[in-house]
């Protein structure tokens, strides 16, 4: 026979498991992102072509339940501000590589991320953009710490 004791134990238990799946992020949705705004970029010497995801619902739900992506394409997640983002794969499926990268365009730190991974992959620095591709993209366009971005495309995109 359970004890109020008990009871209040599993409830809160209960309460902390459903918290730590948010990850410190709001509830997403059961629907992927619809295809956002698209520029092509120039990254070191690569080019590709990224979805903006702008606004915070865009960015939370980013690639998630999506069912795949091409080389040479991805999406750009843009800040207002500086931070030291974070980024997981909660519903992503897709092998991710992610790169930081500074407000003035300069990439930062480049990672590969684990699909379907709760784990939060932290910028080194604070950042105002971070960039998913194709695992694998930025070694095979030979992108690497240091190149920059050309930021021209992304500010003469217009605002949704």
């Amino acid at each position: 026979m359970s004890t109020p004791k008990t009871l209040v134990l599993v409830l809160f238990s209960s309460f902390l498991l459903s918290l730590g799946g948010c990850a410190g992020k709001k509830a997403v949705t059961d629907s992927p992102n619809p295809v956002l705004p698209t520029v092509s970029l120039q990254l070191g010497s690569a080019k590709l072509v990224v979805e903006l995801a702008r606004n915070e619902t865009e960015r939370e739900r980013g690639l998630m339940l999506r069912g795949g992506l091409e080389d040479g394409r991805g999406m750009l997640f843009i800040f207002d501000k500086d931070e030291r983002l974070s980024f997981w794969m909660k519903n992503t499926t897709i092998p991710l590589s992610l790169a930081y990268i500074a407000a003035e365009g300069s990439v930062r730190q480049i990672v590969d991320l684990v699909p379907l991974s709760l784990a939060p992959v932290q910028a080194e620095r604070s950042v105002r953009y971070a960039l998913e591709v194709p695992r694998g993209w930025f070694e095979r366009a030979g992108v690497k710490v240091g190149d920059r971005m050309d930021l021209a495309a992304i500010e003469a995109a217009p605002a949704k």
